[in-house]
């Protein structure tokens, strides 16, 4: 039998429908929090896990079902891209992915060699293939990359940056080689996304980790274009520009537009495009949607929270709850990824409480 997967809560909230209750998927909702994922990464290292397909599939369908989550989110990284665009790409315990031979001069562009498709990265559609046939039915699955400023950012620093100091002097003093860059990789998130879509996620999600560094005028002259190529692209149309709610894993194809630090950026982040905004927890929903007016807003529970005792998740929960007020366009998420020393049963309490004050409230 066809299962409308179109009809789950995730994607009617997606379409910002009404629905019987709050849908809720956490970032990294697979990862060192979980006994299971601990086991296997004694097992194998990180890369050697996002690179079989099987074990891939294995710890997305996991994570979802052992959290009881609305939707699943493949098992994978937003840097893996990077590889098959002449990169090395390494993974240290605790220091993070550490990228080989950055980009430090305008020369260092012209070596970067543009996605021409997905045969460096079968791993990650055979990934999606497999997961989605052992998902339940009517459990979307999303893919994801990383931003084209994010990916950026990570090419020039060599690593992770809150601040972003050589990304933001390359692309002040060197603008043609920043836009030459940031085209380079938008080309290939374009291959990357669609590949995944076509390999069976009902959603995509765009990380844009470290775009809060940016003022509006940088974002809007540096990135916003690059960023609306990108999502613009993606193939079915997403949900702003073809509303459907077809049958199957037809219809139009979300795109959840993220970024941290971005209470400065998020009409900017609007007009780049993306059918959902989602936000991290230093602004509200409630002033999201007074500045974005009818916009579906994924967040925004601070993950620190869930190391705490279940009283106080659920207060807070509660707080994100009522500031939605059973708007319809809210998806419950954290404002960035489960902290590793999550207790795993707060986890999935967080969801419990969730779904049950939610379905109280409509």
């Amino acid at each position: 039998m066809l299962i409308d997967l179109q009809q789950s809560r995730f994607m009617k909230a997606c379409r910002r429908e009404p629905t019987d209750r709050t849908p809720i998927w956490l970032m990294r909702q697979a990862g060192r929090y979980m006994k299971k994922y601990r086991g296997l990464r004694e097992r194998w290292s990180f890369l050697e896990l996002c690179k079989d397909s099987d074990l891939a599939a294995e710890i997305t369908v996991y994570a979802a079902e052992r959290l009881g989550a609305d939707a699943a989110i493949i098992f994978s990284d937003i840097l893996l891209i990077l590889e098959p665009m002449g990169f090395g790409l390494e993974y240290t315990e605790g220091g993070g992915p550490v990228i080989e031979t950055p980009v430090r001069a305008p020369g260092d562009v012209a070596r970067i060699a543009k996605l021409p498709d997905m045969g460096a990265l079968s791993f990650l559609t055979d990934a999606i293939g497999k997961t989605r046939k052992a998902l339940s039915g009517d459990l979307p699955l999303i893919g994801f990359s990383g931003a084209p400023f994010t990916l950026a950012s990570y090419v020039i620093e060599g690593r992770g940056s809150r601040n972003c100091e050589r990304t933001l002097a390359f692309m002040h003093a060197q603008p043609e080689a920043w836009h030459t860059l940031m085209e380079s990789i938008s080309e290939s998130l374009s291959i990357y996304l669609n590949a995944q879509v076509h390999a069976g996620v009902q959603a995509v999600q765009l990380f844009d980790s470290w775009v809060g560094c940016l003022t509006p005028e940088e974002y809007r002259t540096h990135v916003l274009p690059h960023t609306k190529r990108v999502i613009d692209g993606i193939c079915p149309p997403s949900l702003t520009s073809s509303p459907s709610s077809g049958e199957g894993m037809g219809g139009g194809v979300p795109v959840i537009h993220f970024g941290t630090r971005t209470s400065a950026l998020l009409e900017l982040m609007r007009d780049a495009g993306g059918d959902v905004i989602g936000i991290d927890s230093t602004i509200g929903l409630d002033a999201t949607w007074q500045r974005l007016g009818n916009a579906a807003i994924q967040g925004n529970l601070d993950p620190s929270v869930l190391l705490g005792k279940p009283e106080e998740i659920r207060k807070q929960a509660k707080r994100i709850l009522d500031q939605a007020a059973g708007r319809p366009g809210h998806i419950f998420n954290l404002g960035h990824g489960v902290l590793p020393d999550t207790p795993e049963e707060n986890a999935i309490a967080l969801v419990e409480m969730v779904h049950e004050m939610s379905a109280v409230r409509l």
